[in-house]
């Protein structure tokens, strides 16, 4: 009996190879390998101070199977932008720019030329892997470090007293055409939404939240368990702004409470249980705000939110089916 072939619902197809320098159950390096697949060969990457320096490994050697140049640690979006430019001098068209950063490097060191490059709207995909510390030099606090949080620099007596900075809405702010969230434990979602940033001309902020797990002090095969918890929480809504409007795009029918992710993290292990419930309290706040944002932008645009376009297809259809009768 012949074998039946696997559908499967990702590319086949790998542009990293085995080899890499990242830490076991590295979220990095599967995020990378996703958005590979969405990209293809026509891509080249500019890559700032990060673990992904360390990860590619040792020049002249490369893990990735397309163009990738290591730069200062605040020139990712800078750096892409001159790629860009100059490509569109000589004529070559479809390659995709991206710059690819760890959330030190877009939040905190490498703002000023991501905003630059978003007020100009500049022709680059722009992606931040999130795992919300600088991993690479020893875990210390970056402004993507959510409250709660050990980091090296903000020990258990003096967790992160400040809340995680919010990307998206400051890129949305910028008004360019696409910004997104995505979870390197959600494969086909990420990969959807890089498919799409990639056809859409101008800039494209994608934060792509990625474990790392001796940064969160957990064991590495939790690294893909804990970030679907972070979906499921909500803590890490996975959204999409599209022109102004906001777009969330899972929401789970039974909201996990937050304490299941923190319990698997060391880096929350000092939290009381009244600090627990503030931070709940804290992730409902912000979701009642995605909400509104949602319907409020949908209604803004004249765009019916995905519940109320099955609501009208079902209508129409019982319609149809009436007027036959």
């Amino acid at each position: 009996m012949a074998e039946v072939p696997k559908k499967l619902t990702i590319p086949a197809e790998e542009y990293i190879c085995s080899g890499h320098l990242a830490c076991q159950g590295c979220g990095a390096a599967l995020a990378m390998r996703y958005a590979l697949k969405a990209l293809g060969p026509n891509t080249v990457y500019t890559v700032p101070a990060c673990c992904w320096s360390v990860i590619d490994g040792p020049f002249p050697y490369t893990t990735l199977g397309v163009p990738l140049f290591h730069i200062a640690f605040e020139a990712a979006a800078a750096s892409a932008c001159g790629l860009s430019a100059g490509l569109e001098m000589v004529g070559k068209k479809g390659v995709n720019v991206v710059a690819w950063a760890g959330d030190g490097g877009t939040a905190d060191i490498g703002i000023q030329a991501l905003s630059g490059a978003a007020e100009r709207n500049d022709n680059i995909l722009y992606i931040c892997y999130d795992n919300e510390a600088y991993m690479n030099t020893g875990v210390q606090r970056s402004s993507s470090t959510p409250w709660g949080a050990w980091t090296t620099t903000t020990p258990a007596r003096h967790f992160k007293k400040r809340p995680k900075k919010n990307l998206v809405d400051i890129m949305v702010a910028h008004q360019i055409p696409y910004v997104a969230t995505a979870a390197m434990a959600f494969p086909e979602d990420l990969i959807r939404k890089v498919s799409k940033a990639k056809d859409i001309e101008g800039t494209k902020y994608i934060q792509i939240f990625a474990s790392c797990p001796p940064g969160w002090r957990m064991a590495p095969e939790y690294a893909v368990k804990a970030v679907r918890l972070a979906v499921n929480t909500r803590i890490w809504p996975q959204l999409e702004v599209e022109h102004g409007v906001y777009t969330i795009n899972r929401k789970p029918r039974k909201y996990t409470p937050v304490a299941e992710y923190l319990k698997l993290q060391g880096r929350f292990a000092h939290l009381t249980e009244e600090q627990i419930e503030q931070m709940q309290e804290m992730v409902e706040r912000e979701w009642d705000r995605l909400l509104f944002l949602e319907k409020s932008t949908h209604e803004m645009a004249g765009l019916p939110l995905a519940g109320e376009k099955a609501a009208a297809s079902k209508e129409g259809g019982a319609g149809a089916a009436a007027g036959q009768g």
